[in-house]
């Protein structure tokens, strides 16, 4: 339970040390700490050595108003995984267990369900996760930041599962661009290779394979479009997006 997560942050830290971007603790147990911390050790967010591991030498004491809010991101984990994830579950199951005798409408309901329920189960996870290591005084990285109001492909991989697509993106797709000449082709297959590994670390099947490639063919053409990059929310100082917004955000979820 939770290898892929405590390897990814084992592989971090030595690949790190080895590039001299860090340096190798001397502390047995402040490092064992780190790559067991409990809280996030299932699901996540993958920490990055150079956060967390630090954090483990600080002397800490109780923090009301750092509790408090840890508490309240605890409460809001669970709201997202008990009513919303639960509850989308059950229609998602129904749905999908009977797929050989509905129709597609019905079928491309379980499919909008089973999206909200996967957000729900894993976001609210994350903010279990980051609500609990607040309490004890850590701070960890955000790894959810509202993905389903993304306007275009690159901003669901900003916005999703954060931590994993920062760990891809800096220990695999930076050093595969910095090997070979930046061109049209180099570009596509470096992606090609990054959505693959993405869909296996998934799972170790034909599916997550082929749900990768899928995720590559939607991210390719950005490559090859100049387009501003979004790093702003939706409706940004505004109480409703625009209909641009609205047109880019629905079909970006479809």
């Amino acid at each position: 339970m939770g290898l892929s997560f405590y390897t990814f942050q084992s592989l971090s830290y030595t690949i790190d040390v080895y590039k001299k971007k860090l340096n190798p603790t001397t502390d047995f147990i402040g490092f064992a700490a780190f790559i067991s911390f409990f809280p996030q050790l299932v699901a996540g967010p993958i920490e990055r050595a150079s956060n967390l591991l630090p954090q483990f030498f600080k002397q800490r004491t109780f923090n009301y108003s750092q509790a408090v809010d840890g508490s309240r991101q605890i409460l809001w984990g669970l709201v997202k995984k008990v009513v919303i994830a639960d509850n989308c579950a059950i229609i998602a199951d129904t749905i999908f267990s009977n797929y050989a005798e509905l129709n597609g409408s019905t079928l491309l309901l379980g499919a909008i369900f089973f999206s909200f329920q996967i957000y729900g189960d894993f976001s609210g996870y994350s903010d279990i996760a980051i609500g609990t290591a607040r309490l004890f005084g850590f701070n960890l990285q955000q790894n959810f930041a509202q993905p389903f109001f993304s306007r275009d492909i690159p901003e669901v991989w900003r916005r999703w599962h954060i931590s994993l697509t920062k760990w891809f993106r800096d220990y695999l797709f930076i050093p595969l661009v910095r090997r070979y000449p930046i061109n049209s082709y180099t570009k596509v297959v470096n992606t090609v290779i990054l959505f693959s590994v993405i869909g296996i670390w998934h799972g170790a099947s034909w599916n997550f394979f082929i749900w990768g490639l899928y995720a590559a063919l939607i991210f390719i053409p950005s490559l090859f479009i100049k387009k501003k990059k979004q790093t702003s929310i939706v409706a940004q100082g505004k109480i409703l997006p625009s209909l641009l917004e609205t047109y880019q955000v629905t079909r970006t979820f479809l």
